[in-house]
Formats: structure tokens, sequence, C-alpha cells
């Protein structure tokens, strides 16, 4: 047995004998009958037990699938920096993080049609508890992250995910998306945590440090969503840290985010490939001995490169105009488009909770706040 095999996605070997136990299951014919709307299911029955590779499942059904995603729930999904990369060559995406499945599956079909390595993604064990839903997040080549540990079992799941990364990276060749922190972003808000760092570190051992994250290319990643599909079932969560109160997730909280997440109107999406951190790494090596320091310095690094490069849209700028009660960016919606927002907002937030709307404000102005300390004339 290998160390890895209890995070792992599956093996190609092992990949056509999962998919004959999955492909009567109900949630795959759904994705299947959204997929395919009009064949017959005998025929896309036919060839997923014909499908021995991973990467055959991923370019023949789940490329088909996000394809419909963003046909039928957006206006389209635009791209930058991805020509920057190699073919052939892996990479370290950490990303800003808002949907539970979008975030990598758009990341991937992009990094697909530009003819580069696609990559194996982190997912909170959370989220595939279900025996069907295990299987499926392998098959699409994510690898488990455990959560709510006690702090040993923590340091050993952390170490043994280091490892696991470093091995996709350096001796498999695999591209890795992980997310800049635990859990997606509630409050637009998007920052990365010390502990992504930390435990990418692990695996460097006796080496230095900054020598390591060289080597294994780390490039910063921005998502951003005209709408968040999303948006009012983050504010329960959000309202309740307000307020200094424990969340406690529904039973079904989270595929219920999943669900509205792929179905839900997004209009447009952008995804931003930054620079691959090098130069700036050497900088950070001459001017802190100290790791902790350098890591904290990485992470800067990152927030900068994905709050400044992160798409903003109409609706962050008449959130942010309707938050602070101004016009000043008036020239960059139209009426219509905040009028839009404005019904959005009341269908899904109780407009008597003062502090509800202005979290949901809070949500899509952020971003806007976030950028305007780089620039002031965004």
């Amino acid at each position: 047995m290998s160390k890895f095999d209890a995070i792992r996605p599956y093996y190609d070997a092992e990949v056509n004998l999962a998919l004959q136990d999955a492909v009567n299951h109900p949630i795959m014919k759904a994705m299947m009958n959204f997929t395919f709307p009009g064949v017959d299911d005998e025929v896309w029955q036919n060839q997923l037990r014909k499908t021995h590779s991973i990467r055959d499942f991923q370019c023949n059904f789940i490329y088909e699938a996000i394809q419909k995603v963003v046909q039928k729930s957006s206006d389209g999904l635009s791209t930058s920096g991805f020509e920057k990369l190699e073919p052939n060559a892996s990479y370290l995406f950490i990303s800003n993080h808002r949907d539970i499945i979008l975030d990598t599956s758009l990341l991937n079909i992009s990094l697909f049609d530009y003819g580069l390595v696609m990559t194996a993604s982190a997912i909170g064990d959370n989220l595939v508890k279900k025996d069907f839903l295990r299987s499926l997040s392998r098959l699409n080549r994510n690898f488990v992250v455990q959560r709510g540990l006690p702090p040993r079992e923590l340091l050993q799941s952390s170490q043994l995910m280091s490892e696991y990364i470093e091995q996709l990276l350096l001796r498999e060749n695999r591209s890795v998306w992980i997310a800049q922190r635990e859990g997606r972003t509630k409050d637009g808000n998007d920052a990365t945590h010390t502990g992504v760092l930390k435990m990418l570190a692990m695996a460097a051992g006796n080496r230095d440090v900054i020598d390591y994250f060289r080597q294994i290319k780390i490039v910063p990643v921005s998502i951003s969503y005209e709408y968040d599909p999303t948006d009012a079932l983050k504010m329960p969560q959000l309202m309740a840290e307000a307020n200094n109160e424990v969340y406690v997730k529904s039973s079904n909280e989270d595929f219920n985010n999943i669900l509205s997440g792929i179905i839900g109107q997004k209009r447009h999406i952008h995804i931003h490939v930054g620079d691959i951190l090098d130069s700036e790494l050497d900088i950070i090596k001459a001017e802190n001995s100290n790791s902790n320091k350098q890591i904290q310095a990485i992470v800067q690094l990152i927030d900068d490169a994905i709050l400044q490069s992160y798409h903003l849209w109409p609706t962050n700028f008449i959130a942010y105009d309707l938050l602070f009660k101004t016009d000043r960016f008036k020239d960059r919606y139209t009426e219509q488009e905040k009028s839009l927002f404005g019904r959005r907002l009341e269908m899904r937030i109780d407009g008597k909770n003062q502090q509800m709307v202005e979290g949901f404000l809070s949500m899509y102005a952020n971003p806007v706040v976030n950028k305007l300390k780089y620039d002031n004339n965004i």
C-alpha cells in the first residue's frame, strides 16, 4: 500500500472499475443527462464503461459537463495570463476560492484549452463523506484534505499532504490546485493563510524553503464571478461571525452550496493566472533569514498578486456605491445593471435586516475596497 492511499485520486488502473460501479448511480445519470441532453442513457453508459483513465474521463465527460454549466448558467468565461505557462510543465496554482466545485473545474478546462497540464486539486473531506461523491472526486483527480483534526493528527496530515503535493509536482509532473485558505471566501476579502504555506514548506525537509518554493513554481490565480451564485447561502455564516456566534452547518449545506454553485446564475466569470513567483523570492531570501518572516512575505506576494489582478465587474462597483452611499463609480455600470443588482438583493436578502443588507453589499464591494489599496484610479 502507498502511504498516500488515504488521500490520493484513483490510479488509471482503478478507473474503469470505479466507473462500472458509478455508471448506474442517480447522480451520475443526472450529470450525464444534463451534459448530453437528448442522448440515450445507453450511449453515455457504454462510453463510460470503455473509459480507462482519469484523463479520458475528464476530457470526454467532465470537460463537457463544465462547458455546459458555463453555457447554461453564465454569460461566458474569459481568461488572461495562461499564455505565460509552458506546455508539459507542472505548476502549483494557489487561488482565491469562491465556489466549491467550479473554481478548480473552470481552471482545468482553461488549462485544457491552452494545451497545458491539468491539476490534481485539493478537496475537503467534509465534501466527500458519501461514497459516490468520494469516488467521483477521485475520478476527477481530487486529493483529500482532512479537516477538524486534533493538533497531533493535523500535523501528521499536513506532513502527508505536503509530501504528496511534492510528489505530484516534482515526480509526476502534475500541476496542483490549492485554495489560499481553508474554506471559501464568504465576505469578498481574499487572503492567503500562512498555514497553507507552512504546510507546503514541510516537504522541503532540510532543503532551503525559498529554493523549494522556487522549484515547485508557485502561480497565484484569481477567479471572479459577476454574480456569486451562492451569495445568499453565505449570509447566515457571515451574520453569525459578525455577532460572535458559533456557526453550525446544516446537514445538507455543503451539497446545497455545490448544487447552487453549478446551476445558479453567474453572468460573467474571469480567471487570471499571475506570474510564477521567482525573482521576488530571491529578494525575500536576501532580506529575511527567519523562515516565518519569509513565509509571511510570500503570503503578502500572493495576496498582492490575487487582489491586484482580480477582475472587477459592474456588480462590484454598484455594491461599493450603494454601501458607501456614493456615485464614485457610476461610469462603471448602467442603470439597468444597477436595477438588476438591486432586484437580486431584494429577492435574496431580507431588506429590513440592515446588517444583512450591508453584509451582502460588502461581499461584492470588498474586492473594490481591496483594489483601491493598490491603485486609487481603478
